[in-house]
């Protein structure tokens, strides 16, 4: 069997306070939100994969529970009994702004691609998709043995690697780490998805054009460079032929909105859509997201 769509990373127990004042646990992380929204895009059963590693405790098994109610294969999940999922509590402001508290600094994850997890082999996948974070989060010596991995998979041609760089600068051991990590990631994927303001912050680049250039330097599969409310740019496609990109008229959480356009925009290339299409669907989905609380939003509200 070939998953349309492997991701690669760290899923945390989402704490948030409700309207009435109580919490509410949900499950989220940069790339699970993308696997959630690609396989809903999808409509597959089965035909989205997620690797991370896990504790034994309830809040990952929930978690497995979430994941296959999303249609998701959960096969690629390992068990750690020595540690537990990571957890996070998240407030927003009036504007829809995030802040965030984390516990997750021995969570499972990051033993991933280590004694409890060997990267070889990854499954059969057309396209394999992880971030920055799935690289910060892990062991230099299992950092360098995956993305060793994923260039095999790219210049083999068995799948298509796809890269958001979603730089947070406090996961890194130091900026020099994650430049000389991401520039190789960079140079590994065929498909770019990255976050302009997140380029731009790695790369000490002063402005949008000098990121925009360094990505036409580079023949990609599919590309589009994300821009929040004023939507994407791609490589692909000259300035005045990219489509008009409609502002979400409420905002209400920010969270997961360049995750979800993620999500929809490789479920549209899976599906054969080119590029202005794959853009207008990522996009359409993010507007939709950030107008409702939370990093996965209800199925009623797709």
């Amino acid at each position: 069997m070939e998953f349309s769509l492997l991701g690669i990373g760290e899923v945390m127990a989402e704490i948030r306070k409700g309207t009435s004042g109580d919490f509410k646990v949900g499950f989220a992380g940069d790339t699970y939100n993308t696997a959630v929204y690609c396989a809903r895009a999808l409509n597959q059963p089965g035909s989205v994969a997620y690797k991370t590693s896990i504790g034994r405790d309830p809040l990952s098994a929930s978690f497995i529970d979430a994941a296959r109610s999303e249609g998701i294969d959960t096969n690629q999940i390992s068990t750690n009994p020595e540690r537990n999922i990571g957890v996070y509590a998240v407030s927003t402001d009036a504007s829809g702004e995030r802040s965030f508290s984390y516990w997750r600094a021995s969570s499972a994850a990051r033993g991933m691609f280590t004694d409890h997890d060997d990267v070889r082999p990854l499954p059969n996948s057309r396209i394999v998709y992880l971030s920055g974070i799935t690289l910060a989060i892990l062991q230099p010596a299992s950092r360098q043995a995956l993305m060793n991995e994923l260039r095999i998979l790219s210049e083999s041609g068995q799948s298509l690697i796809a890269f958001d760089s979603n730089y947070r600068a406090q996961l890194w051991e130091s900026t020099d780490a994650a430049q000389t990590c991401l520039s190789e990631m960079w140079d590994i994927a065929d498909i770019a998805l990255p976050s302009i303001d997140d380029e731009m912050a790695l790369f000490n680049e002063t402005s949008e054009d000098a990121v925009i250039s360094r990505f036409n330097e580079k023949t990609w599969e599919a590309c589009a460079i994300k821009r929040g409310a004023r939507g994407p740019v791609s490589p692909f496609l000259e300035p005045h032929a990219h489509p008009e990109f409609k502002t979400a008229e409420i905002v209400i959480d920010t969270t997961a909105a360049g995750d979800s356009f993620n999500g929809a925009y490789l479920a549209a290339y899976i599906q054969g859509q080119n590029e202005t299409e794959c853009m207008l669907s990522g996009h359409e989905l993010a507007s939709r997201v950030v107008s409702a609380p939370g990093a996965i939003v209800s199925q009623s509200r797709r």
